[in-house]
């Protein structure tokens, strides 16, 4: 444990934006944890009074049509958008990752048939199939979580398969299985490993595809549903009002957002290197 920990240290120092982005990341995970107890206002509470109010000591970010705090609904969002992303990305991996490195390990029928079923969720526009699943089966956060996963399923399946199909013929491979390992212990155990890597830094990726997909399908009304803090919901809800003025009701929500996604976008480099099991020699 102490080596590991060791290890995590030397890779964010050697790389100070890689450091940037973890520090960033877990200021997210603090806000999605702690936030909805440290905001100063009721996130759903409204105030005809203060509607429309610009950023100030007393509101931050500003109010909003209702009267509503925006800087609380925004930092309130981040629990809800964090975790749509980290339970999709989550499903898929767990799914995909075993899918993909059975079919680069064995190859044929198995192979064919996870390589078609990943190019037909390809073949889609993967943001319109994600509204037809939640259109079909309805906006719950649950149902935008599955939509979610299975639209970022082939990724993972993609970069197990092309890892399981370069290594499975690699030395220490057919060493493992001279000394009495079967198919599973080899997959699992020396296989998956070294797939880590790549499908990290794809893990980093989709978790800003995953935090722009729930936005987005909240921004076109099929994803959370109002009055629930959302990034998406607050962005729609402020776009009317940026011709008259109340550039505020909708720039803070989606500044967290384009922060967000940022984060997880150079956070890829990091968790690449901390799973590399060649960095720790």
């Amino acid at each position: 444990m102490n080596e590991t920990f060791k290890h995590i240290r030397h890779v964010l120092a050697e790389n100070p934006v890689t450091l940037g982005a973890t520090a960033l990341f877990m200021v997210f995970v603090l806000l999605a944890l702690f936030g909805p107890s440290l905001v100063p206002y009721d996130p759903l509470a409204s105030n005809a009074a203060v509607a429309l109010q610009p950023p100030s000591g007393a509101h931050w970010f500003g109010t909003d049509s209702l009267g509503r705090d925006i800087f609380s609904r925004t930092i309130v969002a981040t629990r809800l958008d964090l975790g749509i992303a980290v339970a999709a990305v989550a499903v898929s991996f767990v799914l995909g990752m075993p899918l993909g490195l059975a079919a680069g390990f064995f190859g044929g029928w198995w192979d064919r048939i996870v390589t078609r079923v990943s190019d037909t969720i390809m073949a889609f526009p993967l943001f319109v199939l994600a509204m037809g699943i939640v259109a079909a089966l309805g906006n719950t956060v649950g149902n935008i979580v599955l939509a979610t996963a299975i639209i970022n399923l082939p990724f993972y399946v993609r970069v197990a398969r092309a890892e399981a199909n370069v290594r499975r013929g690699a030395g220490y491979i057919e060493a493992a299985r001279l000394a009495g390992n079967g198919n599973v212990r080899l997959i699992a155990v020396h296989l998956f490993p070294n797939a880590l890597p790549p499908a990290m830094v794809q893990v980093s990726l989709n978790l800003g595809w995953a935090i722009l997909n729930a936005a987005g399908l909240s921004f076109i009304g099929l994803g959370v549903r109002p009055p629930e803090p959302e990034w998406g919901i607050l962005v729609a809800e402020g776009a009317q009002y940026i011709v008259s003025g109340e550039w505020w009701v909708s720039f803070f929500p989606g500044m967290a957002l384009m922060l967000a996604v940022f984060t997880f976008n150079l956070l890829g480099d990091a968790l690449r290197d901390i799973f590399d099991p060649r960095r720790r020699t």
